[in-house]
Formats: C-alpha cells, sequence, structure tokens
C-alpha cells in the first residue's frame, strides 16, 4: 500500500498507543505467574499478537478481548513448541530464554528482517546453563534442554533485549542468579522497564555494582494491571509540533520508565528557540535508539549541523535505520551523511516531497508522514501498511488531525 500525503500542519487530539515495551512485558510475566492475572489498555499491534502467540504455544491461556487479555499462567508447559515471531525482535529474544526456563523444545521461525538479527549472546551463554541450540545462522532454529540457575555473563552494547530474556526467563527458575555485564549497558531504560514489570507481580530484581541478581527466594503473583501510553509513538507527535503543528498527546505517564519520554526534554527545551527558529543538537541516542528516524527529521530543520550518536544498533533493526532515513531524507532535499556510528544532519528550510521507500519499517514510515508535514509538495511513502507493526491506527489518526492523505 502506498499513501500520498498532502503538506500541511495537523492540529487536534491523539490518544497513542500504550507501549508495546511495556505490554510485551507485562503479557509475559502474567503467563509466568500463578494465577490469572488481567491486563487492560493492551493495544494489538502486530509485535504484540506475536508474543501473545508465543506464550500460547507455551502453555499460557490467554484471552485477548478488545484491548483486555486475560492471562492464565503456565502450569504444564508441552515438550514440543512452534514460536511464530513474526518480524518482532523482542518476541524472539525475549521468548528464547524462556523456553529455555520452562524446558521446552521450541523452533523460532519468522519473517522480514528477523531471520538476520543476531542472537549471538544467548549461543555464547545459554549453553553453559542446561540450553542447547540448533542453529546455522537464521531461521528456522530450535533450542531445547532446560536452564539452571546461576551466573549469567552477557554483552550488555549490543541490545538490552538479551538482558531482559534472561530477568524474565530467570524469574521462572528456581534459585538465586546472577546476570553480569561485560560490558556496557545501552538502552538501559529498557531493562528499568522490565525491572518494573517484574515487580508488578512480586518479584524484585536486586541491582549489582555489575549487573542485576534475581534473589534465591523469588515468584511471579497474578495481578491486575494496565499498559501505560507509548512515548516512541508520541514522539511522532511531539516532533510534528516542532515543526509547526499543533497537536495534544494523551494518555501518557511523565513518571514512566520508558527512556524515549526524554523526547519532551528535547523537544521542548534542546531544540526549543523563542524566536521560532530550531536550535541544532548532539544527541547520544544510545538509551534512545527508537527515537532516531524522528529525531533525524527534527535535525532536517534545525539551523545548523546536528550529530546523532551512538546508533551503530539500528543498522540490525526492521531495516538499516541509518542508511533508510538518510536515502529518505536526501531524496526529497535533506542534508544527511551516515557514518558507521553516528547521523550528521545539515538543516534546510524545507523538504520537496516526491516518493520515499519505507523500507518494511513502521519508524521510517511514520517518520516521513511528520516530514511531509513541512513538504513543498506531496510525499508518497511506499510500503505505508508496515505501521501495522506497531501502530496500525497511523493513517487513520493522522486523518483525524487533519492530514490528508490519498
Amino acid at each position: 500500500m502506498n499513501v500520498t500525503i498532502i503538506p500541511g500542519f495537523l492540529s487536534g487530539r491523539v490518544e497513542v498507543p500504550t507501549s508495546k515495551s511495556v505490554a510485551h512485558r507485562l503479557i509475559i510475566a502474567a503467563a509466568l505467574a500463578k494465577g490469572e492475572s488481567v491486563i487492560t489498555d493492551i493495544y494489538p499491534s502486530k509485535d504484540i499478537l506475536a508474543t501473545i502467540g508465543a506464550m500460547k504455544a507455551l502453555g499460557a491461556e490467554i484471552t485477548l478481548q478488545g484491548s483486555t487479555a486475560r492471562v492464565r499462567g503456565i502450569t504444564s508447559p508441552p515438550a514440543e513448541a512452534v514460536i511464530d515471531c513474526g518480524e518482532s525482535g523482542s518476541t524472539l529474544r525475549f521468548i528464547i530464554p524462556i523456553a529455555a526456563a520452562l524446558g521446552v523444545r521450541a523452533t523460532f521461525i519468522g519473517r522480514g528482517k528477523l531471520p538476520e538479527r543476531p542472537v549471538t549472546p544467548y549461543l555464547e551463554e545459554l549453553p553453559k546453563h542446561g540450553a542447547a541450540f540448533e542453529y546455522s545462522g537464521t531461521m528456522p532454529f530450535t533450542v531445547s534442554g532446560r536452564l539452571t540457575a546461576g551466573d549469567y555473563c552477557i554483552s550488555g552494547n549490543i541490545s538490552s533485549q538479551f538482558i531482559t530474556g534472561l530477568l524474565l526467563a530467570l524469574s521462572a527458575v528456581e534459585g538465586e542468579s546472577r546476570i553480569t555485564l561485560t560490558t556496557k549497558l545501552e538502552s538501559a531504560p529498557y531493562v528499568n522497564i522490565t525491572i518494573g514489570c517484574l515487580e508488578a507481580f512480586g518479584c524484585n530484581v536486586q541491582p549489582d555494582v555489575r549487573g542485576f541478581v534475581m534473589p534465591r527466594e523469588h515468584s511471579l503473583s497474578a495481578c491486575s494491571t494496565a499498559v501505560e501510553g507509548d512515548w516512541s509513538q508520541a514522539a511522532f507527535f511531539e516532533v510534528a509540533n516542532s515543526l509547526g503543528s499543533s497537536v495534544e498527546i494523551n494518555g501518557l505517564n511523565v513518571n514512566s520508565y520508558q527512556g524515549d519520554k526524554k523526547i519532551l526534554e528535547i523537544c521542548r527545551e534542546i531544540v526549543y528557540n523563542k524566536n521560532s527558529v530550531l536550535s541544532p543538537f548532539d544527541l547520544d541516542c544510545s538509551d534512545i535508539p527508537d527515537l532516531v528516524p524522528i529525531l533525524a527529521v527534527l535535525a532536517s530543520f534545525c539551523r545548523g549541523k546536528s550529530r546523532i550518536t551512538n546508533v551503530a544498533r539500528l543498522r540490525i533493526k526492521e531495516s538499516d535505520r541509518l542508511a533508510a532515513v538518510t536515502e529518505c531524507l536526501n531524496s526529497i532535499g535533506g542534508k544527511v551523511t551516515a557514518y558507521d556510528d553516528m547521523l550528521v544532519i545539515e538543516g534546510v528550510s524545507s523538504l520537496k516531497g516526491g516518493v520515499v521507500d519505507s523500507f518494511n519499517d513502521h519508524r521510517i514510515a511514520m517518520a516521513m508522514a511528520i516530514a511531509s508535514t513541512r513538504c513543498t509538495a506531496p510525499l508518497t511513502i511506499k510500503g505505508a501498511e508496515c505501521v501495522s507493526k506497531s501502530y496500525p491506527g497511523f493513517w487513520e489518526d493522522l486523518k483525524a488531525l487533519g492530514g490528508e492523505l490519498e
């Protein structure tokens, strides 16, 4: 599906989807807890449906009605399961150690760029603790055996998803375990989200000088909870406001663990200028990688040269996001240079419109939609249906805010 957007500012109110990051974790914790939990305000994107399907395949009873899920925790895991992760990196990396913790022989399948996403830290560490892999560098692959408690050493600079996966899995393993980080932890706010979600189910992870400790006595108990609004989705509308739109964004928790709430500071303090001239910025985005595509759009309208650094991991997302956002913006008049671990963006007064590819990446498509508000001619986004991965209602919300779409 292609979408053509007529340039124009947005106005009105929007209720952003609830957090995909929080929902993944709450669903998994509920599936590992004793008893029945109720989780409300779930936004059923493709990634979240993949995680629900994965936990059902592992033995959880999950009923999703509208935005409410009733989850009865796993009591009898199956001997074998096929886990369809769709295109969700979170589902893949969270569920691998969980399947091993439950002693399930699990075969993982997926689509898009997912078979290329690395799982190296698990291949190196989980076999030391009872798991076995049948892996040839892509999907499908199989995990078997059963994880045991112990000391786990893992890199923190490839993806925080590996630390989250281990924390969730070790909550289902008896005994004390320790996770020692062998490098600096990047995207630390995502691990904080995980710890907060486990706390909601009664499991208190202890911080350690070099990592985290799952205490000897721990368990997950059913609870009722709600998913909070998603700051990574709100970021698109915050940037739209910085570029001239007037959108009231509802449904957010300003005290959230989500690192992407930094978009408020970026748009309202770092870039803000009382003379309506956007200031260039230098940002280390190691903790906020999901914001990079929309920050590149913002930087394209700042007067001067901006630098977005520590972003090499974005080359192995749904697309090579550094290459994708560079190609998209430059093809319509932007001035972006991508390096191995950095984007350098020189501001321009406007973009010219034209045709861009989404690269089957939801964040690229939505970032370009916001860029269209400051184009001088219509902008066509190819493969626009990819927003269903995280925000299926994005185009409808854009229309409701006055966006002219064809």
